[in-house]
């Protein structure tokens, strides 16, 4: 299996944050969901893999080579705002960046326009947030993009709007040579579509593999206050008491150790990112 992404070691710093040599690939033929809170360094990240900034260490590999500028070509990504400018019509829009791509290809340009019901003499600020979205991957797939790197762009976007999008990145990758990083916070999307998933949390890689080994290595802990000893309690990852109890995750490694009166069940990508997140505060 090959990657069409590598991203090894990469280092920058922001004041008092730190992105720490965070490495992890994307193989070809694959959706790789891009996790963890505000602030952890995802779109820090993004902007690395693109060379929009320039790390202090570390280094992209993008289809096995060097990341390069001729290789942006083959790079489709779609923003959480567009960067077209509020007054453009769709026509507007492809006179403005099909000179950056050597393969723009007009006709699917207009044949996405035209799928996806994006009223051509509209302007940019007349469109939903959700045509949008569609108007930035009409133009991210009209170039002969291999990799598509989507931050955010589903946010605030309702469920019928979201499930297009999904589709659309389904229909992407069935060209096994094609692949998607899709940073988002609407983890059921990514519960959906997803094979791989990498978190990072405060600026470290926290989990990258497949998206099942990661559901299947921590579990959703609860219980009664006195269902567990305070060396137990250390077990339980992002451990809060309530007036019924505690809740917490615990990795499945662990349960064995827990008394059988906790209750053990599956848990979902957007509970390993809050406990994850709790329990990492807690050690701050």
């Amino acid at each position: 299996m090959s990657n069409i992404l590598e991203v090894e070691g990469l280092r920058k710093s922001y004041g008092s944050f730190v992105l720490h040599d965070i490495s992890f690939d994307l193989p070809c033929g694959y959706i790789m969901g891009f996790i963890g809170p505000n602030g952890a360094g995802k779109t820090t990240t993004i902007k690395l893999i693109l060379d929009v900034i320039r790390g202090e260490n570390g280094s992209v590999k993008l289809f096995g080579r060097e990341h390069s500028p001729s290789q942006n070509e083959s790079i489709g990504v779609v923003m959480d705002a567009p960067l077209y400018l509020d007054e453009w019509t769709v026509d507007d829009v492809e006179k403005a960046i099909s000179p950056f791509y050597k393969q723009w290809d007009k006709k699917a340009f207009a044949g996405l326009v035209g799928q996806f019901g994006i009223e051509k003499k509209k302007k940019v600020k007349e469109l939903s947030r959700g045509m949008k979205v569609k108007l930035q991957i009409a133009a991210a797939l009209s170039h002969n993009a291999t990799l598509l790197i989507l931050d955010e762009p589903t946010s605030g976007l309702d469920p019928v709007a979201r499930e297009e999008i999904c589709d659309l990145l389904r229909e992407f990758i069935s060209d096994e040579n094609k692949s998607v990083l899709f940073s988002t916070h609407i983890t059921s999307d990514l519960e959906k579509i997803a094979d791989y998933i990498t978190f990072i949390l405060n600026g470290n890689i926290v989990f990258t593999g497949t998206k099942d080994a990661l559901l299947e290595k921590y579990a959703r802990a609860t219980g009664g206050l006195s269902d567990i000893n305070g060396e137990q309690k250390r077990l339980i990852i992002g451990y809060r008491e309530h007036s019924t109890g505690f809740e917490g995750m615990v990795d499945i490694a662990d349960i064995d150790k827990l008394p059988a009166g906790v209750l053990i069940e599956e848990i979902n990508l957007e509970e390993i990112i809050i406990f994850m997140n709790k329990g990492a505060k807690l050690h701050e």
